[in-house]
C-alpha cells in the first residue's frame, strides 16, 4: 500500500535529487524512495523487503520552500 503526503524541502535539495533522479532515469518519487530505502538499510533499520522498483504513481507530491 502507497501513502501520500506532501514534502517540504529546499529548493536546492529538490534540486539536487531531480538531477540525480534524471541521471539514474527514474522519477523524482522514485529516487526519493530509492534513497530513503538506502539510508533504511545500511543503517540497519529496514525490517522488511521492500520491493526495490516498486510502481509508483504519476503523481508526485512535493511542496518547495525555501526555508
Amino acid at each position: 500500500m502507497r501513502k501520500n503526503f506532501p514534502l517540504r524541502i529546499d529548493a536546492r535539495l529538490f534540486d539536487q535529487v531531480r538531477r540525480w533522479a534524471d541521471d539514474d532515469l527514474r522519477s523524482l518519487n522514485g529516487q526519493i524512495e530509492f534513497l530513503l530505502r538506502e539510508a533504511l538499510r545500511k543503517s540497519g533499520r529496514l525490517k522488511e523487503a521492500i520491493p526495490a522498483e516498486a510502481p509508483t504513481d504519476s503523481h508526485e507530491f512535493v511542496k518547495l520552500t525555501e526555508e
